[in-house]
């Protein structure tokens, strides 16, 4: 009895290494999408020792992004590095030598493990960039968005590769924050998305699973919060100023709801409630706000634009 015991511990461990062994440790990474997002993700990925190509439409592009990926890196190194500053020198050395920038990406697809795309929030758009490049990466590369709204499973069905399709949705600013969705379609094998969990831990954040629903988790819950903080606004129930102070003093937010909306952006959220209300329009947590609407067509768009709910100088 102890003998079979045995063999079957024996096997179960084989089972499982096998199991894991059939995982895809990504070594080489894609990102399409030069801007904050993009230049955050490239960076965190750099840093831990991935090859990593970032792609956008022009050199000028490219060369803003790498000068802000510099720029972060030397803040970085302050904080990890203050007392060791040859060591922080050859961090950010190594760290730039593992990234390199292309305004091709099909060309550089085609030995790569993991294409993130972070790129602007159109599912069109999306949807275009993955069926060109799903004729030029390898049979074994996994695509992943980074997408904060839309739906995964919709660019999945873009491609030939549902089951290497996945979503990883990394929070701005990404080198600071340590979350990452990792969102898993009905397509989407174990396999693909434990090596998307084992990304996410090599770039040292912290994983948690979802399923396609819209928002994710965090949006899915901060949105409409947000939102019910305008319609509060909107009944006179209480001002602005009075409602950010309440949620930062009884509940501990960093932010209040209107700071936050004025530093997301009012015509992203606009984007992001518009898109849940077209796909779920009897949800009253998706109801469109008419202020929002208002200061969206007046181009009072937050921080970005120096007016939103607050004026900025």
């Amino acid at each position: 009895m102890a003998f079979a015991t045995r063999q079957f511990v024996r096997a179960a461990s084989s089972d499982a290494a096998t199991a894991a062994a059939k995982k895809l440790l990504i070594k080489h990474v894609t990102i399409i999408g030069g801007g904050l997002m993009g230049a955050g993700i490239a960076q965190v990925a750099a840093a831990s020792g991935h090859t990593v190509v970032l792609v956008d439409q022009s050199d000028e592009i490219l060369k803003k992004s790498t000068k802000g990926i510099e720029e972060s890196l030397k803040r970085v190194i302050k904080k990890k590095f203050a007392d060791k500053p040859e060591a922080g020198a050859e961090f950010i050395k190594k760290t730039l030598k593992n990234l390199t920038t292309s305004t091709d990406a099909a060309s550089v697809v085609h030995s790569t493990d993991l294409v993130i795309e972070a790129i602007v929030e159109n599912l069109e758009v999306k949807n275009k960039l993955f069926q060109t490049l799903d004729k030029f990466a390898p049979e074994h590369t996994i695509f992943a968005s980074n997408t904060s709204s839309l739906q995964i499973t919709k660019m999945a069905n873009a491609t030939t590769r549902q089951d290497r399709f996945g979503g990883l949705h990394f929070f701005n600013p990404v080198p600071v924050m340590k979350l990452v969705e990792v969102i898993k379609t009905p397509m989407t094998s174990q396999k693909t998305f434990e090596s998307l969990v084992d990304f996410s831990k090599a770039v040292g954040k912290s994983p948690v699973s979802c399923k396609d629903t819209p928002g994710f988790i965090v949006n899915r819950l901060l949105v409409p919060y947000m939102i019910e903080a305008v319609r509060l606004f909107e009944r006179g129930d209480a001002s602005k100023e009075d409602i950010d102070v309440a949620m930062k003093l009884g509940a501990g937010y960093p932010m209040g709801p209107f700071e936050l909306l004025d530093y997301v952006g009012l015509d992203t959220s606009k984007y992001i409630i518009d898109g849940w209300h077209s796909l779920e329009p009897n949800n009253p947590l998706f109801a469109p706000s008419p202020l929002l609407n208002k200061l969206v067509e007046e181009k009072k768009l937050g921080k970005k634009t120096g007016e939103g709910f607050y004026k900025y100088k």
